[in-house]
């Protein structure tokens, strides 16, 4: 159970299992949260403002208890015990290296199109270069948001973007990923995508349903269904993981992860590119 006390303009949480900002943040899965200059990250989730922090003791949020406890609790995944997953993974020696390495690491819960639109906008890319695309959608699309005595910029709608057009969307430098990106948003803007009915299917069935897309394939499905509809058996493979195979004898079988795949794959992913390990596999190794 964590313990919440409100202070001043923030909250301190303290107690419950490890949670690290850093491993959360940097670990590939999002592309909005930033270093915020203090030691924390700044982040906007659903049009939220926040600021994260570690503290020896626990961490802290520049929310309120009660947003803490209906929004953000749920989308930094505190509720559930990473502790009783890491317990249930192989034994094998890189695994349980890459979970020690990853702990306090949480799958974020986070709003379906963005993650969606995101993960389009990742494919064969590398993170400063999708930071910098996403961040131009969000300045010249996106809703007004004060925090701090500044302005920030919301993640736009699938109907602003759809209302934007290929030509609209010129300014991303987004490339051969602009058509992808606006058709994906007319089809969630019209309804073809429903994600409520995505959230319904098992993996196999979503992934089907999702790569009607084009532009989406099986990485940036698996991504999105991890990332964005909180699949925790969705398990993508990139050049990343593709350096960490090796260390299994086979390769990556996801079924022997279970039913938190996906979890394991962030470990494993997280641990490999931030130690560098393994050999080359025909990307430079900023793409992800």
């Amino acid at each position: 159970m964590y313990e919440v006390t409100e202070e001043k303009g923030y909250i301190r949480i303290k107690g419950g299992e490890s949670f690290s900002p850093r491993n959360t943040f940097e670990c590939g899965q999002c592309f909005r949260w930033l270093p915020s200059g203090d030691g924390g990250y700044f982040g906007i989730a659903s049009k939220k403002p926040c600021r994260i922090w570690q503290e020896e003791d626990g961490f802290c949020m520049t929310c309120t208890k009660e947003d803490f406890e209906t929004f953000w609790k749920s989308y930094l995944d505190l509720e559930r015990s990473y502790e009783e997953i890491a317990a249930g993974l192989p034994k094998d020696d890189f695994t349980q290296k890459a979970v020690k390495y990853g702990l306090g690491l949480r799958i974020l819960r986070q709003e379906p199109w963005e993650a969606l639109c995101s993960f389009i906008i990742s494919q064969c890319n590398n993170i400063p270069r999708i930071q910098k695309i996403i961040s131009a959608l969000c300045d010249c699309l996106g809703d007004d948001i004060f925090f701090e005595g500044k302005t920030y910029k919301s993640f736009p709608s699938a109907e602003k973007i759809a209302d934007a057009g290929e030509k609209g969307l010129a300014f991303t430098r987004a490339g051969y990923r602009i058509p992808y990106i606006v058709n994906a948003a007319n089809m969630v803007a019209q309804g073809k995508v429903d994600f409520g009915f995505l959230d319904r299917l098992d993996i196999a069935e979503a992934e089907k349903y999702i790569m009607r897309l084009p532009g989406v394939g099986r990485k940036v499905a698996d991504c999105f269904l991890l990332f964005g509809m909180g699949k925790l058996d969705a398990f993508p493979v990139d050049t990343w993981m593709k350096k960490a195979a090796p260390f299994y004898p086979g390769g990556f079988d996801a079924s022997a992860f279970g039913n938190y795949a996906g979890i394991a794959q962030q470990y494993i992913f997280f641990y490999t590119r931030e130690n560098k390990i393994g050999k080359s596999v025909d990307k430079p190794e900023n793409v992800i």
